[in-house]
């Protein structure tokens, strides 16, 4: 059974996901609507919004290709494409947290820099780290010394890549980490997508936590998310818009407030259907065990004093009666009174 666990200063519920909201730079740097994105998330029941923290020019080379599908961002550059959505700074940020805090969720930006991750830990539960930096050690260092859990998507990352980072972000002293299981392809192809990946996670590194990021376009009711948290996702981040019919940057492969409703009553509603566990008897279950049971009933007249043979019984419903388990106990008792035909047969009817 699922339990509640203390992830850092978060509490990861048993009973659903703690579900990120991965706005990225879908405000396209206009703090209003950056704004409204953190209320409309808080609305649709998520647990934090998390953004993008970076400067084009720290983060790619003027000659760094596109690896998207240019179909839907059209972009052919990556600096080019980061130069468009680079222009908040902190104090942007310190306003998103801020509104954050005052409609009852996280605040998370991912740092891509060591500036952002020095700016943002102030302001930050946890510290989130794309799959793409998996090997940049100098960045897990600085963001592993700040005393936060850190969550890593491990997107494209070989099993050894894992093991150093780990290594790397442990050295700091920072044992609360979260793998998430993740494919470093804007959109992911659902055949692409390998929620077992999660499974193979939990059993390859047990003593983290295991989520899952995802970057599958939304359809079939929001399956992968659903999948990924039966699997044991306790963490899941997908891509979050206000309008998926924008084009390009991250709003073609991203879920809107109506869908982080849907996915949360799916969550709720799939925890009412796995219960608690065991096999209790429930009270729902008490007259139906009564009445659809079977009990033995005797077949014929008896008069008193007779002697039941097995001829003499059938096994029929109710169960309100000596259960057909005491068969061979009943075969040779005495009739203690009169017995009428398809009469269910009580303990008190022998001697």
């Amino acid at each position: 059974m699922r339990q509640d666990i203390q992830f850092g200063g978060l509490t990861l519920s048993r009973n659903r996901p703690y579900l990120i909201a991965e706005a990225g730079v879908n405000h396209e740097c206009d703090l209003g609507i950056a704004r409204d994105m953190v209320v409309a998330a808080a609305e649709a029941g998520v647990d934090a919004i998390k953004f993008q923290s970076y400067k084009s020019g720290k983060l790619a080379s003027k000659f760094s290709p596109s690896y998207w599908d240019l179909s839907k961002e059209s972009t052919t550059s990556q600096f080019q494409l980061f130069s468009k959505y680079d222009h908040f700074d902190i104090k942007q940020y310190e306003v998103l947290a801020q509104v954050a805090s005052d409609v009852g969720i996280d605040f998370l930006s991912t740092p891509f820099d060591l500036d952002f991750a020095d700016e943002l830990a102030c302001l930050m539960p946890a510290f989130k780290i794309a799959s793409a930096d998996v090997t940049n050690f100098p960045l897990l260092r600085r963001c592993a010394s700040k005393g936060k859990p850190m969550i890593l998507s491990v997107g494209a990352a070989k099993i050894v890549e894992i093991y150093e980072a780990i290594e790397v972000i442990e050295a700091e002293g920072c044992t609360d980490i979260c793998l998430l299981h993740c494919v470093l392809s804007y959109p992911t192809d659902p055949k692409d997508a390998n929620l077992r990946g999660i499974d193979f996670l939990k059993e390859t590194f047990p003593r983290y936590v295991t989520g899952y990021s995802d970057h599958v376009p939304p359809s079939h009711g929001g399956l992968a998310l659903t999948l990924a948290w039966s699997r044991g996702a306790r963490i899941i981040e997908t891509h979050y818009t206000l309008d998926k019919s924008k084009p390009g940057n991250d709003h073609y492969h991203a879920l809107d407030p109506d869908d982080f409703k849907a996915f949360r009553e799916q969550c709720d509603y799939a925890d009412m259907l796995l219960g608690e566990g065991g096999k209790p008897l429930l009270e729902c279950e008490t007259e139906s065990r009564k009445q659809a049971r079977r009990s033995l009933v005797i077949n014929r007249e008896m008069k008193a004093g007779e002697i039941v043979r097995e001829q003499d019984l059938e096994v029929k419903r109710p169960g309100t009666g000596i259960e057909p388990r005491f068969y061979e106990v009943i075969v040779g008792a005495r009739a203690k009174h009169d017995l009428v035909e398809d009469k269910v047969l009580q303990w008190d009817d022998f001697l």
